[in-house]
């Protein structure tokens, strides 16, 4: 079948199956295009649990879709793919929490949405880029931090709000390739342009940037409608490429500039058309989250909404 007919065939079972469809911003463009939302991890498990819709198909990665079934455990989660991993969810088990908590018996665990429901299920509270200042924030002062698994945000968070944060060394392979003499690079060739900055980013590693003229630095979504609400007709984008597809979309009389436009998350790029029409014509590849972990996990992603 030709693309055309792939989407022909995906509009008519997502409207015979009633099926909505979200898509990660780093998903390849014409997987975009076919979806009912897009967001970040964290606007795409709170659209799954707003939407009517009781059959979720989730295009990103694994524990997105996990995050969704947590969030609402009475609807149908599929995902096309079931391979989709993440270097940064991936680098940290229960087992290093466990430890941790061992010796620090009254310590709190910050958990970076981009984790697994297992890791989730032994943490105190998530967060996501967006308001990881919110959640540091909220923690008593006399608490001890314990913030996983982004270095990168844990360093960025850390100089922000002055808190002692340990620190578990994790990364996204994606966003670590993003280093200050990299973006310094590209500032220059690019005078002038204002620079949208994630802070998975391993620029935490020279902050000194993030003091720079017209430097802001946002989650996937708040890079977004940065562009809407900017004068600027010229961005640099460090995060993956992917987003600047729906920046052209929302506004294509602006100017968008990838640090690095091969630097693409391969995990979220196992995700076609041609799966996503497989998963709907037989329903397989659901993402379902043990009652018993669910019920642990939901609370620390619930105190992460009542902040946000």
């Amino acid at each position: 079948m030709n693309k055309e007919s792939i989407v022909r065939e995906i509009n008519k079972l997502r409207r015979e199956k009633r099926v909505v469809i979200l898509a990660h911003y780093y998903v390849e463009p014409e997987v975009q295009d076919i979806a009912d939302y897009i967001g970040d991890s964290f606007g795409l498990s709170q659209m799954a649990a707003q939407t009517d819709s009781l059959n979720i198909l989730f295009c990103g990665v694994r524990f997105m879709a996990e995050t969704a079934s947590i969030i609402s455990p009475e609807k149908k989660v599929l995902i096309p793919d079931t391979t989709t991993g993440c270097s940064l969810a991936e680098s940290i088990d229960v087992d290093d929490i466990v430890k941790w908590r061992e010796k620090n018996r009254d310590g709190v665990v910050v958990a970076y949405v981009n984790t697994t429901a297992e890791v989730k299920a032994h943490t105190d509270i998530c967060c996501t880029s967006a308001n990881a200042m919110q959640v540091i924030n909220s923690i008593p002062k006399d608490k001890k931090i314990f913030f996983v698994p982004d270095k990168n945000l844990a360093r960025y968070i850390k100089m922000k709000t002055g808190r002692e944060i340990e620190i578990w060394q994790g990364d996204c392979c994606v966003h670590e390739y993003y280093s200050s003499p990299l973006v310094l690079e590209e500032i220059e060739r690019n005078p002038g342009a204002e620079i949208l900055i994630h802070p998975e980013s391993s620029c935490s590693h020279d902050p000194s940037i993030y003091s720079l003229p017209d430097t802001f630095v946002l989650s996937t979504t708040g890079m977004v409608r940065r562009v809407g609400l900017s004068d600027a007709h010229k961005f640099i984008v460090v995060t993956e490429p992917g987003v600047i597809h729906q920046m052209k979309l929302m506004y294509p009389r602006k100017e968008f500039i990838s640090v690095d436009p091969y630097n693409k998350c391969l995990q979220m790029r196992k995700i076609t058309l041609e799966g996503v029409l497989e998963a709907l014509t037989l329903e397989r590849h659901e993402i379902k989250v043990p009652e018993e972990i669910r019920e642990k996990a939901f609370p620390s992603i619930r105190r992460m909404l009542e902040i946000s």
